[in-house]
């Protein structure tokens, strides 16, 4: 069985029934994730196996700080010792620093797992941003605006998604740039 396949199941078991909304999500991730084997080559597996795993520190019985990128993080490494690239993939998603920064826990976060090449968190973003809370492919700004609209504009969530804009929205364009280039031919 390949990484992909143990964090599919694993996110299964936490994710599915107590919260299937965040399951449909983290489906929708996955299978984008996927889509960008032709510019991870080798690592597409990697991504893959984040994709899936990216929200469980969303499950009720891994809450710990309330802040899932770390909560997932550290059960990965705890519980299962993942693989290092897995568990800073998960902790760093979706430019998690700011809401990190929103929580107190910046120190904690970066303390505790190392960022992961540019490259990777940039596409795990990428599959993140551009899927909607029920799996469906959707543009980054309107990504951006359900997550506001989902929590309102004094919520925290909201307060690190208006500053990680700027992070998130450069990431999606690079991605999307090096899969344009991938598929006229270019060097990816």
């Amino acid at each position: 069985m390949g990484q992909a396949e143990w964090a599919r199941d694993l996110a299964r078991q936490l994710l599915e029934k107590p919260l299937p909304r965040r399951w449909a999500h983290t489906q929708g991730v996955a299978a984008r994730a996927e889509t960008l084997a032709p510019i991870l080559g080798e690592e597409a597996d990697l991504l893959t196996a984040s994709a899936w795993l990216h929200d469980i520190g969303y499950a009720p019985e891994l809450v710990d700080t309330g802040f899932h990128p770390l909560d997932g993080a550290r059960y990965l490494r705890d519980v299962h010792q993942a693989d290092d690239q897995l568990a800073r993939l998960v902790a760093h998603h979706s430019c998690a620093v700011y809401e990190a920064t929103e929580r107190g826990l910046l120190d904690v976060l970066n303390t505790e797992f190392d960022r992961e090449r540019p490259e990777l968190v940039e596409a795990l973003t990428y599959c993140d941003m551009t899927t909607s809370p029920d799996g469906l492919v959707l543009d980054v700004d309107a990504r951006l605006a359900e997550i506001h609209s989902r929590y309102g504009p004094e919520h925290l969530v909201s307060r690190s998604i208006t500053n990680a804009t700027p992070c998130i929205t450069s990431a999606v364009r690079a991605i999307q740039a090096a899969l344009t280039d991938v598929r006229s031919g270019g060097a990816g």
